[in-house]
């Protein structure tokens, strides 16, 4: 599995957020979208990364972005997380790994001497027909709607 990069096109994927409904690459046409990847919800780094992008939600908007979150979290688990956080955008329950698969950020990690796969905390920022125009793959969790922004 190759990860996107800079220039790539998007391959179509598809999926149910947090409340059950469809979401499709397609819907974002003539957007710019921000697709933040994490691991894991509710976890200390996937909660400060979301909260800090809640968290400069307004600024984003003004710079004309969409936000989709995405982990191969439960629906039921991403709904409590957004819930519990109040997130102002979805998160997509990507347990059958559809967008995960697409953008390539799957693979093997390590934690603590162990090896598995899992998926690598990376942001895409995919321009209104569909390209990416920037890959984020040091997340800075405590301060990553500056990265997006800058």
């Amino acid at each position: 599995m190759k990860i996107l990069k800079e220039g790539d096109k998007v391959p179509e994927f598809s999926g149910k957020d947090q409340d059950g409904n469809d979401i499709r690459l397609a819907d974002y046409k003539g957007k710019k979208l921000v697709v933040f990847f994490y691991p894991r919800a509710n976890t200390p780094g996937c909660t400060a990364e979301a909260c800090d992008l809640r968290d400069h939600y307004k600024d984003l908007q003004e710079q004309g972005y969409h936000l989709l979150g995405v982990s191969e979290d439960s629906q039921k688990k991403q709904s409590s997380f957004r819930d519990k956080y109040k997130f102002p955008f979805p998160l997509l329950a990507d347990e059958d790994h559809s967008a995960i698969n697409a953008f390539g950020v799957w693979g093997p990690k390590k934690f603590m001497g162990k090896e598995y796969n899992g998926i690598h905390r990376t942001t895409f920022i995919v321009d209104e027909e569909g390209r990416v125009s920037k890959v984020i793959d040091k997340v800075n969790t405590k301060d990553h709607a500056s990265q997006i922004l800058d």
